[in-house]
């Protein structure tokens, strides 16, 4: 009961950031549920809180969604999604862990390169995009250090980008969800865990929408970095532990 009670919690937390920032939720809980339930699990049960998580985002800033972006970037992201998915399972645990946790980290040097480039993202670029980000979100979860500079760079901001960016995270973990479910990763017990987790995540994104005006793009990039960094070294410390 008292690892239930400290992941809901984080839960909330996670929620309230991905509200504000965007990402994050992911990158917050999936070290506290690799903790409490090992690897193989909360993968599954991340991408079903995830895609609770990205619907409640959509539901709070529904009217402001730019449905041609969402289009481009999940049609070839769906089938990308579940592609990873079935290539992540194949993976040993301790090289998941590991993965993750290398990923997390080395997207704090690459993201701010991609900033300081200033690219431009055309809808074309944005499909192509969806593909790539696709596949790696089936196989390492959290890929929001990655789509929120592809969505910002076509120029989206945010309530605008928020909602975009979450309908089109939705159905890529959608993907991933049934292609577990399909492959025999995702028992009921999984996904009503999952359920229970999301649920604390869109609890904390509804809260998140008061504070997103009012965080400074300073404030935005350093806690994004933070968390990158905080949950890279937990898992590494977890598999190599």
């Amino acid at each position: 009961m008292a690892a239930y009670i400290f992941v809901l919690s984080v839960g909330l937390i996670a929620g309230m950031v991905s509200g504000i920032i965007g990402t994050g939720s992911s990158i917050m809980l999936l070290p506290v549920l690799v903790y409490n339930f090992g690897p193989k699990q909360a993968v599954p049960i991340m991408a079903v809180a995830a895609a609770m998580a990205n619907l409640s985002r959509v539901l709070a800033w529904w009217r402001v969604v730019d449905w041609r972006a969402f289009l481009a970037y999940a049609i070839p992201g769906v089938p990308a999604a579940a592609l990873g998915a079935r290539t992540l399972l194949e993976l040993p645990p301790h090289f998941i862990d590991i993965s993750l946790g290398l990923f997390f980290i080395a997207m704090i040097p690459f993201r701010h390169w991609i900033r300081k480039r200033n690219f431009s993202v055309r809808l074309w670029q944005l499909a192509l995009a969806g593909a790539v980000i696709g596949y790696l979100t089936g196989i390492v979860l959290s890929t929001g250090p990655l789509s929120v500079p592809v969505f910002t760079a076509y120029g989206l901001s945010k309530g605008a980008f928020l909602s975009t960016e979450a309908a089109s995270s939705l159905l890529l973990y959608v993907s991933k969800v049934l292609t577990f479910r399909e492959l025999g990763a995702m028992p009921l017990s999984v996904f009503l865990q999952g359920l229970l987790v999301g649920a604390s995540l869109m609890a904390g994104t509804f809260l998140g929408k008061v504070f997103v005006m009012k965080m400074s793009e300073a404030n935005f990039q350093r806690l994004l970095d933070l968390l990158l960094l905080a949950s890279g070294l937990s898992l590494l410390w977890a598999a190599l532990g």
